[in-house]
């Protein structure tokens, strides 16, 4: 089905852009992913570089582009936005070959329309931007760059600071989940699909999403050229108890990024990285190990070394995946990130799910929230 449907493709996106959060601290947050998750200082705008609203620090690490942002005065929209929703993501960005086009397609096509097609302009050459609104305050922003050749959007200058360090081996981002509200999964769905030309490449329901108290429903939407971009929407389902995605929208006030998957050729040196590094990681119970091989057949790994880190493994009809959930990474119980390593798989780990709720409601238990 997914491969028979790949012409639809009305909306052609070339890759990732960007992701930008709004920050509280921009400088602090990006020193915390330099030093905790291996990136690599890109680019600076603010006050010296003529930007009198914003400031804004670029990292990237492989074809990853994170950007954090903060106000430089009161009363302004992004300060709102941090002190309703606090660190989160404000924009996801894809390259597309014509940004004008991308913006008049998906707004004839039903979206919401945030920055008309607007060219900006530095030594480096320029870049052509538009932007959309998807699920609840964030934008999904067109960048048309052919004709730049600067480090990163005209308006920033190459920040190259004292301090580096290593990167870590994270290659790109796999997949970036939305949560959504009750009953607003396949609006959602119905949007990707029709404004922006994605199909749905998975769908989970109550049965394969759940445990004991808690349940979620999930639709994985890819775009429709080669489904590189992969966007899983999340609502909650009936439990006897307060789910993570009822945790994460009471907390974070609203719909938005839940969490962003990222991609390395060897989940166990990354994980032994990150974790040297101070990056806490949700652990399902040792028994989880105890019939792994069983179920999944053979692996390359070790299965202690698997174990000692507490990655989860699950297989599917193209092979098999490896991945790994932090703990939220802010003080509010809303955004994570997932490191995950495919050896063939397409799939998202559903023989992973009982095991990783269990593990997260555990953490719900400890924050009082379950």
């Amino acid at each position: 089905m997914f491969m028979e449907e790949l012409n639809k493709d009305f909306l052609p996106i070339e890759d990732n852009g960007f992701v930008e959060f709004y920050v509280s601290n921009s400088l602090q947050a990006a020193y915390y992913y330099m030093t905790a998750f291996g990136f690599q200082p890109l680019a600076y705008a603010g006050l010296a570089t003529g930007s009198l609203d914003k400031e804004s620090y670029v990292v990237k690490q492989g074809t990853i582009r994170f950007v954090f942002s903060s106000p430089l005065h009161s009363g302004t929209d992004m300060g709102r936005h941090i002190d309703k929703h606090g660190d989160g993501v404000k924009k996801v960005a894809f390259l597309v070959k014509d940004a004008t086009t991308s913006y008049h397609t998906s707004v004839a096509k039903g979206a919401v329309p945030d920055l008309a097609p607007q060219t900006f302009k530095d030594e480096d050459g320029q870049v052509v931007l538009s932007s959309i609104h998807t699920y609840g305050e964030t934008i999904h922003v067109f960048v048309e760059r052919k004709d730049y050749k600067g480090p990163f959007l005209p308006g920033f200058k190459a920040w190259n600071p004292t301090y580096k360090t290593k990167e870590i081996g994270l290659k790109r981002i796999d997949h970036m989940v939305g949560n959504v509200g009750w009953g607003k999964m396949n609006e959602w769905v119905n949007f990707y699909a029709n404004v922006l030309g994605f199909i749905q490449i998975k769908s989970f329901d109550d049965k394969d999403i759940s445990t004991e108290y808690t349940a979620l429903m999930s639709k994985v939407m890819g775009s429709g050229g080669d489904g590189k971009i992969k966007f899983p929407i999340n609502e909650p389902a009936e439990g006897k108890k307060r789910s993570q995605i009822e945790e994460y929208i009471n907390f974070y006030e609203g719909e938005g990024v839940q969490h962003i998957a990222m991609s390395t050729d060897n989940i166990i040196s990354t994980v032994k990285e990150l974790i040297a590094r101070g990056v806490e990681f949700l652990r399902v119970p040792d028994e989880y190990y105890n019939r792994l091989l069983e179920r999944v057949g053979k692996i390359d790994e070790e299965l202690l070394a698997l174990k000692e880190l507490g990655i989860l493994v699950d297989r599917d009809e193209e092979g098999y995946l490896l991945q790994l959930f932090s703990k939220p990474v802010g003080p509010r119980p809303t955004m994570f990130f997932e490191i995950i390593q495919r050896k063939g798989s397409t799939s998202f780990g559903k023989g992973n799910f009982k095991a990783l709720f269990e593990a997260i409601e555990l953490e719900q238990a400890k924050r009082g929230t379950l």
